[in-house]
């Protein structure tokens, strides 16, 4: 089997051109990330998904969307059902617990049957944040609540019923944005919690026991680590392995992210370096993608493993 590039992709437009087809081919990424700039409509999207597979020659390539609900979907209406933010479920479950988890449960059916009928087999979505009074109004409404074993019984429906229809979850982001006060997509967030505190974070985490896929936090803990966020941190990525538990497959969260300042291809390195499995590049910017690709490790014994141990959990 061909090596693969342990980085996934973002793509410009609402085709593949030839030039991106051609590095794509050359290159071998793990994967390729879908947004809004690559929507138009179901016909125009599954061509563009099965152009992504033929380019690397791998049926089972992993093709991921942040399809949550509310303002994050990439997949709207009129042609696709929009969803709900996940705090509707987690203010339903405290009127009913009952009504909360039924109510994920058919999300989750929803989100698998649009994405699945496109050909995106993979969604970054539940978001397992246990919420906080300050944080960040671009975080608030994605996440479930502020009750710890609230937000894992509603995760834990959304990851199985995921799973049994055949769509791979993205649980995010370890070990947890709950306590995010700023805008990760612009500036740092920095969490001076103690490590007492932060159990009530990687709770839900903790829950999760099956190897599904992970998304790293661009977050600060100075409780694990005083200089580093998450994502490049191996002593935050280690915790997150040993003491939360987490051992499915790892990606970071978008490189390109403002909270993540020097050079992108430096970061990228780093964080495969401190532990992720793979890289979210997301812009499609293909001169970034290139400089990326050249440095890049290819995706090593232990990130194979866990890719396929996930894939063994989708009933296909």
């Amino acid at each position: 089997m061909k090596e693969i590039k342990s980085v996934i992709f973002g793509v410009r437009g609402l085709t593949l051109s030839p030039e991106e087809a051609d590095f794509f081919h050359s290159v071998n990424p793990l994967g390729f990330i879908i947004f809004d700039r690559n929507v138009k409509d179901p016909e125009q999207l599954k061509s563009l998904t099965t152009d992504l597979r033929a380019c690397v020659e791998r049926e089972n390539v992993p093709i991921l969307v942040d399809q949550e609900g509310g303002r994050v979907q990439r997949l709207w209406p009129p042609y696709w059902e929009g969803l709900p933010f996940a705090q509707t479920y987690g203010d339903w479950y405290l009127q009913s617990p009952e009504k909360g988890i039924e109510g994920v449960r058919i999300h989750a059916q929803k989100l698998s049957k649009m994405l699945l009928n496109v050909g995106i087999n993979v969604d970054c979505w539940p978001c397992l944040d246990v919420s906080s009074p300050n944080v960040h109004d671009v975080m608030r409404k994605r996440l479930f609540g502020n009750e710890p074993k609230i937000v894992s019984v509603l995760a834990k429906e959304a990851v199985q019923e995921m799973l049994s229809q055949g769509l791979m979850p993205v649980i995010k982001h370890l070990p947890g944005y709950g306590r995010a006060t700023t805008d990760p997509h612009h500036y740092l967030p920095i969490v001076k919690a103690n490590l007492k505190e932060l159990e009530k974070d990687f709770y839900p985490f903790q829950q999760i026991q099956q190897p599904v896929w992970g998304m790293t936090a661009h977050v600060l803990y100075e409780a694990l680590d005083t200089e580093l966020p998450a994502t490049l941190s191996p002593t935050v990525l280690r915790f997150i392995r040993e003491k939360i538990g987490f051992q499915g497959f790892l990606i970071s969260d978008d490189i390109t992210m403002g909270a993540l300042k020097g050079n992108i291809v430096d970061n990228t390195i780093a964080s495969v370096q401190a532990g992720c499995d793979a890289v979210l590049h997301c812009s499609g910017i293909l001169d970034e993608m290139k400089k990326i690709a050249e440095s890049i490790p290819y995706l090593s014994e232990e990130a194979l493993t866990r890719l396929q141990k996930g894939q063994a959990l989708l009933h296909v």
